[in-house]
Formats: structure tokens, C-alpha cells, sequence
């Protein structure tokens, strides 16, 4: 008989959040990530969609982040690559009461990891155990997926995400401003670090060689490319941190389950960044599973491969729109052929001019 009845593999938020969430299932637990001492310095912000959200305040994570730490999005202004080409989300026709959370990624993975130290069920095993269930959720390099023999194909976009705090002379008033030019996109997440109303967290994706070179170039001149790139739109931006970049790749596992093992977050699938749903998919991931282990036959192991593959089925379309939609969106901008860029623009334009669409996409991009 095993040790344990789940083991999960993985340092990161999913995985952190798949140990929490199976423990509240009565089911013992063995973790293998590390403890972090703290909200270690860390460029990343997450764009959280209402399920994610939910999923936390579940876990009795999300009321214990600093409130500095989550900043609401209450609108959306998205730009091409002509003047007009525009497109705005605004939560309050929406009808919700924030688009998605802008959250400190090193506060985050904190309030998990505290969480973790004080739940029932859940024994920090460096090493990993023997139990009926290995949740694999180790990241894109995921050794135990390796260990398996699970391919990974992989796209590469011969790009790189660049990450930075940046802080502005203007208050952002929760706006969140995206600009999708040939061949970048760049995104300004409102925040309330490093000073409240005042800070944004940089998401920019770039061409491999652009983007190592703005990642190494000087602050003043760092901030003069982003001036020209953004237009003003959001004030005068000045470099609030370091620099860090990774590349971009288009993935999917070509299994995500098996006899006694799963795949969870970014150990199954990859995704441009563009949409901000990396961390969505992974805890929707979590969600799932936790969903699917709760409702299972009392005499169906949590290993049975046939449950496993319910879970898989759950997960299957979801996560492949999401790759399609946004290496489409990606596509469509970094072409630069002429009508492309005409074509593309007045979509743009259309959907402004079409609530019914704006309101599903919004809901969609919330995760209902």
C-alpha cells in the first residue's frame, strides 16, 4: 500500500495550489517543492481571472496577500498598429466588479507556501514518496515528465518576454494597456507597487535580439524605447526594478495522464504570454483535478488511468483554445504584410463596435 495517496512534484504556484487543494479533499498529502522564507524579489505579475481568484479565497490564500500585492483591473484599452485601431473592456459594462487581479507573483507563491506550513494532511518531502497519485507539476522542464518518456513538442517563437517594474508620474486608475504592433506586444498591468496608484508591471514580447538588447541596455535609454512605444498613453514611465527575460514557445504535452500520474500547468502546456492565461490554465488545472478526484467512485483508485482521463477530456479544449487563440492573435500581429495589418486593425475596430462579443470575451478571458 502507498505512503502517501498523493505526492505532488513542483515548487510553483500550481503546484503549490494542487497540495493545498487535494489536502482539503481529506486526502494525505506529500509536497515536494521548497519552502520560500519570504516574498523574495521576484519581476513577475499575474493576471488572475475570476476562477483563479476564486480558487485562492478556497484555499484561504487570497485574503492573506497584502493589499498592495493585488490591484483590480476595472478597464482594458488595447491598441494596433494604426492610429483608431483600438478596442476597450470596461468592468462596469461588463457587469463585473473587476476584469482580472493584477497580483505580486512573490507574494503569491508566499501566502501558498504559508499556507502549505499549516495544513492538515500535507508533509513536506523533498524527495517526493510513493503514493496512488503523482501530480506532476514541476514547470516546462519538468524531469518526471521526462522520466516517463512524455513528449513535449514545442513551437518556439523566436521570441523572449521581457518582465520589469516600471513606476509613472500618472495614476493608473486601473487601467491595464496593451499595444499589439509587428512584431512586439506589449502590455502595462497596473499595480500598487512600488508606490500605490502609481506602478505597473511590464510585460513585453520582443524579438529574441531586440529583446536581449533592451533587457541590457541602460535605464535612460531603456525608458526612451518606452516612451516611443507606449505614445505618453500612460505618463512618463520610469524603471522601478532589474530586467529579466524568457523565451516563448507554443507547447502541449503529447500525454497529460497515465496509470497513477498527471500532468498540471506548465509541465502540460505552454502559451504565449499575450492573454495573460499562463497561471489561469494552471490553476483551472488544479481546479479540475480536485473536481474530478471529489467525485470519483468510492472503490476507483485516485490512479485509475479511466478517472485520470475524465480530468484530461476536462481539460483538453480548453487549453487548446487558449494556444490557438492567443498564437493566433500572434500571428495575425506579427505579419507585415499590408493587409494583414488592414485586416487585422479593422477587427479591432469591429469588435469596439459589437457589446454582445465584447461581454463573452470578457467572460471567456474570466474563466466562465
Amino acid at each position: 500500500m502507498a505512503a502517501f495517496d498523493v505526492c505532488v512534484r513542483g515548487s510553483g504556484s500550481v503546484a503549490m495550489a494542487a497540495a493545498l487543494a487535494l489536502a482539503r479533499l481529506g486526502l494525505s498529502v506529500a509536497w515536494t517543492g521548497a519552502h520560500a522564507a519570504g516574498a523574495a524579489a521576484d519581476l513577475r505579475t499575474y493576471a488572475l481571472n475570476e476562477c483563479s481568484v476564486r480558487l485562492l479565497q478556497t484555499l484561504k490564500v487570497w485574503d492573506g496577500l497584502p493589499v498592495d500585492a493585488r490591484t483590480a483591473v476595472q478597464d482594458i484599452r488595447v491598441e494596433g498598429d494604426r492610429p483608431g485601431a483600438t478596442l476597450h473592456f470596461d468592468a462596469g459594462s461588463s457587469g463585473v466588479g473587476a476584469l482580472s487581479w493584477i497580483v505580486d507573483a512573490a507574494e503569491l507563491d508566499a501566502g501558498l507556501g504559508a499556507a502549505l506550513r499549516y495544513a492538515p494532511h500535507v508533509s513536506h518531502l523533498p524527495d517526493g514518496a510513493d503514493a496512488a497519485l503523482q501530480v506532476l507539476a514541476e514547470g516546462r522542464d519538468s524531469a518526471a515528465r521526462r522520466r516517463l518518456g512524455v513528449a513535449m513538442p514545442s513551437h518556439a517563437y523566436g521570441q523572449r518576454g521581457l518582465a520589469a517594474r516600471l513606476l509613472a508620474d500618472r495614476a493608473h486608475e486601473g487601467v491595464a494597456r496593451q499595444w499589439f504592433r509587428a512584431p512586439d506586444v506589449l502590455a502595462l498591468l497596473p499595480f500598487d507597487r512600488p508606490q500605490a496608484g502609481h506602478g505597473y508591471g511590464l510585460v513585453w514580447s520582443l524579438p529574441q535580439e531586440r529583446a536581449l538588447a533592451l533587457q541590457q541596455c541602460d535605464a535612460a535609454a531603456f525608458e526612451a524605447e518606452l516612451a516611443q512605444a507606449t505614445g505618453g498613453a500612460a505618463g512618463t514611465l520610469r524603471l522601478a526594478s532589474e530586467r529579466a527575460s524568457w523565451p516563448l514557445a507554443l507547447a502541449q504535452a503529447e500525454a497529460v495522464c497515465g496509470p497513477g500520474w498527471v500532468l498540471l500547468g506548465d509541465a502540460a502546456h505552454l502559451v504565449h504570454p499575450l492573454a495573460g492565461q499562463g497561471l489561469n490554465l494552471g490553476l483551472a488545472d488544479v481546479a479540475v483535478l480536485a473536481e474530478q478526484l471529489a467525485a470519483r467512485e468510492s472503490w476507483r483508485g485516485l490512479g485509475d488511468e479511466r478517472l485520470l482521463r475524465r480530468y484530461a477530456r476536462a481539460r483538453r479544449l480548453p487549453t487548446q483554445a487558449m494556444g490557438l487563440v492567443t498564437d493566433g492573435l500572434l500571428q495575425l500581429f506579427a505579419h507585415p504584410n499590408p493587409v494583414a495589418r488592414e485586416l487585422r486593425n479593422r477587427g479591432l475596430g469591429l469588435v469596439e463596435h459589437l457589446p454582445l462579443l465584447k461581454r463573452a470575451l470578457v467572460r471567456r478571458a474570466m474563466g466562465a
